[in-house]
């Protein structure tokens, strides 16, 4: 079986030495609130009663945070039109 999304962000969170504030922050340059609470429940174990699978959304939401939050905002590098 592969990684879940709950795996994924498990360990992202371990490697860059992330806690739940930095995650909240990080989701929120991506305009998407969740609560502490709510992210706790992606790291319990899956037999506990209080665990949620992360879906899709959260992820995606995630990662494109994390890039913000790494390599700050994209500057726009198109060239202007000439009219």
């Amino acid at each position: 079986m592969g990684l879940t999304n709950n795996d994924i962000i498990k360990k992202l969170r371990v490697a860059l030495k992330l806690r739940d504030d930095d995650i909240v922050e990080i989701l929120k340059l991506v305009d998407f609130k969740i609560s502490k609470s709510e992210l706790g429940a992606f790291f319990r174990n899956e037999d506990h009663p209080k665990y949620m699978e992360l879906q899709d959304q959260i992820l995606r939401n995630f990662l494109n945070g994390l890039v913000i939050y790494k390599r700050g905002p994209r500057e726009d590098k198109r060239p202007q039109r000439k009219e």
